[in-house]
């Protein structure tokens, strides 16, 4: 009885590092990092949004605090409200199941960014999941007009980027009829802000606010990580808008 219940501890163990093991944490707020689960001793140090990924240790928080390791090897604990734990991207990532979804609006957690107070007319979109990472290949959206980016992405009137994501297979799913039929069966991204506005509704949207995050090349492998939503007009496609990151892969 005793060995058959240290196997189902040793079990349970693996499983829980196991979950931990495939996750990051983004740090999207200001916080400390403790060499244990209070404020009751001097910080290690501050981490900022730009800090890089940390590493999960243990798969759920304890006592409000999650257990991380920093880029550099330092472990501690931060408050869980000022970070975003997400899976790591991996040769087999796990498929994601769109919600029935509900209305967009300035409001929306997304990726815990601030970014959805930057997204004109959002009750536009219907948001399917907060926050996704897909994979997949950056195409040419402009092959076919005849104003041809060199950067592989369309020039909207209201700042954003209209560029294409040739899904990788696991997320197959996310390409629903308008994808196939108006977008060559690619998955939209649109990366707010970061062009000049000449739409006059969406100038407010914008205002004092300018993306400048590298966009890859045509061709390039990435992982996209933002809100998934449906557009509302059009021919009713997925996206993910706004977009929170581009990573090569």
């Amino acid at each position: 009885m005793r060995r058959n219940t240290i196997a189902l501890v040793a079990t349970v163990l693996a499983l829980a590092w196991r979950g931990a093991s495939g996750q990051t944490v983004t740090v999207i707020h200001s916080v400390n990092l403790r060499p244990d689960l209070s404020s009751e001793y001097p910080p290690i140090r501050l981490l900022t949004p730009s800090e890089p990924p940390l590493t999960l240790l243990e798969p759920l928080p304890e006592s409000g605090y999650y257990h991380v390791r920093t880029s550099t090897g330092g472990e501690g604990y931060v408050w869980s409200r000022y970070v975003r734990v997400t899976a790591t991207p991996s040769a087999s990532p796990q498929t994601i199941q769109p919600s029935p979804g509900v209305d967009g609006s300035t409001s929306m957690t997304g990726c815990g960014d601030g970014l959805w107070q930057h997204v004109y007319h959002p009750s536009r979109l219907i948001v399917l999941q907060d926050c996704v990472t897909v994979t997949g290949d950056i195409v040419d959206a402009t092959k076919d007009l005849a104003q041809h980016q060199p950067d592989g992405v369309r020039h909207e009137g209201d700042g954003d980027t209209h560029g294409w994501l040739k899904v990788d297979p696991p997320f197959a799913n996310l390409i629903n009829a308008g994808n196939t039929s108006d977008e060559g069966g690619n998955l939209v991204f649109e990366i707010v802000c970061h062009y000049q506005v000449t739409q006059a509704d969406a100038k407010p949207a914008c205002g004092g606010f300018t993306d400048h995050t590298t966009i890859p090349p045509v061709g390039a492998h990435v992982a996209i990580t933002g809100t998934l939503v449906r557009e509302k007009n059009h021919k009713q496609w997925n996206e993910i808008h706004p977009v929170s990151r581009i990573e090569p892969r």
